[in-house]
């Protein structure tokens, strides 16, 4: 594979194209300044006008937001993984049907899975524009959003409809439902009985890992962060490793389904049978299956990199083995 051939599956953090309509909370005060980015698949933005920069089939998808500080996305589920890491800022997540039932702070490099079938939101509360990873599983992420109602009510009051067919509907652009289709029902109480209020303990003991501990992990060999032998133990469809500059190896090797590197500290020379690279803190690169290669840090200092490669496990609820 020539370097020309490679690019497309490489996305710049700087290059990155943003959504700032992808959600039905998108004009409510609070959550009306945050950017949705779909890097690979093609995620569970609501709006027509998301950009999808990778559409290759991975098993799983990754995206990003971007939010300004004190800005918040709204309480929402999902059906499969939800997985987030803190590229840049510092970000509150918090969970339960009215957002009460748990927070907890997240730094740059930290790690959360948060298990599926529970109400979730996030917020930037650093001084700065902050940047979070995601990790969604399965190809079309679970199928979409799920959004606490009152979420739902809230929007309705600042021009935003969320349709049956799970597109938006902006009244503000002259836009409305179409002939035959009926807004998003809103879930009945005997629905959100089903969603728990999990502990701090449920959610941060099991899904949660700051980055220096796992640096230290790291230390011979990559740390397996999610898998079956994960300090993250689950099998959402794909498994996520950090590697450092010590764990890191000039061995080529390959998987035989699509892998993601995705740079956390550092710059980092990829080299495979054709070409080389270097990426950036950001930046987001698909190696397609069975191609040899390897990364290594080409600059002295910290560095570290989040790798993801799917499984055959199926996406779907989370599993705490």
């Amino acid at each position: 594979m020539t370097p020309a051939e490679m690019e497309p599956r490489i996305v710049r953090y700087g290059e990155l194209m943003p959504c700032k309509t992808a959600f039905i909370d998108a004009h409510t005060p609070g959550s009306d300044q945050k950017e949705n980015f779909t890097i690979i698949g093609g995620g569970v933005s609501e709006s027509p006008d998301q950009h999808v920069h990778i559409g290759i089939p991975h098993g799983f998808n990754i995206g990003a937001a971007g939010q300004p500080p004190k800005c918040r996305n709204s309480l929402h589920s999902h059906r499969t993984a939800e997985v987030f890491f803190v590229l840049s800022g510092r970000w509150r997540f918090f969970w339960g049907r009215w957002g009460d039932a748990g927070e907890v702070v997240l730094e740059e490099g930290d790690i959360i899975n948060i298990p599926t079938g529970i109400f979730r939101g996030f917020e930037n509360i650093g001084t700065d524009y902050g940047m979070i990873m995601a990790i969604l599983g399965g190809d079309d992420a679970g199928g979409g959003v799920i959004w606490a109602p009152q979420v739902i009510e809230d929007a309705s009051a600042h021009g935003l409809v969320l349709g049956e067919n799970g597109s938006l509907y902006d009244s503000k652009k002259g836009e409305s439902l179409p002939e035959g289709i009926g807004p998003m029902p809103l879930l009945s109480d005997e629905a959100l009985n089903e969603f728990p209020e999990m502990t701090p303990m449920q959610v941060v003991g099991y899904g949660v890992r700051r980055y220096w501990d796992m640096v230290a992990l790291a230390k011979d060999t990559p740390c397996k962060v999610i898998g079956e032998t994960g300090i993250i133990r689950d099998k959402p469809g794909f498994e996520v490793d950090l590697i450092t500059r010590s764990s890191a190896s000039e061995d080529m090797h390959s998987h035989d389904t699509p892998s993601v590197l995705m740079p956390m500290r550092g710059h980092w020379k990829v080299t495979w049978e054709g070409g080389s690279t270097t990426l950036a803190p950001g930046d987001t690169m698909s190696v397609p299956e069975n191609l040899a290669h390897n990364a290594v840090p080409s600059m002295t200092g910290e560095a570290s990199l989040y790798h993801i490669v799917g499984t055959e496990d199926p996406a779907g609820p989370t599993w705490m083995g």
